[in-house]
């Protein structure tokens, strides 16, 4: 289930230059706790094209994305991850952070606009589960 390909990484010529080795090391997994592992991990596939892995339940659940990393929830009754703990999903375009967040207010989710913030057109929001996810470009 856990199977992972790394021969598709190479190494950029900006990373070549910053002194990166041919080996390097690629994030594998973060574990999440959060207050429903089933409702997160539906909409983490909905909004954000990851892929379910294994049968979820009420106690877990699992997703991959298209590189392989690997997130695993893991249920609890309270969630509190410090104010600045986030996750981000990068877009190709501001348009596609708009388009997200627009799917999301359409869908009752309460985001506030995208804006320009630290160099990206981003913005942040609660997910269901009780953590903060950032859309940016």
């Amino acid at each position: 289930m856990f199977e992972r390909s790394y021969s598709s990484y190479s190494l950029s010529v900006a990373q070549k230059a910053a002194g990166l080795h041919s080996y390097w090391m690629v994030l594998n997994h973060i574990n999440l706790t959060v207050t429903n592992p089933l409702e997160t991990q539906q909409f983490l596939a909905k909004y954000f094209g990851m892929k379910p892995m294994g049968k979820a339940n009420e106690r877990m659940a699992f997703l991959t994305d298209e590189h392989g990393m690997i997130l695993s929830m893991f249920a609890a009754p309270d969630v509190n991850y410090p104010a600045t703990f986030h996750i981000g999903f990068a877009q190709d375009t501001p348009e596609k952070v708009d388009e997200i967040n627009r799917r999301l207010r359409a869908d009752g989710y309460e985001v506030d606009a995208p804006s320009r913030m630290h160099g990206s057109w981003t913005f942040y929001f609660k997910a269901p589960g009780g953590f903060t996810i950032e859309v940016l470009c």
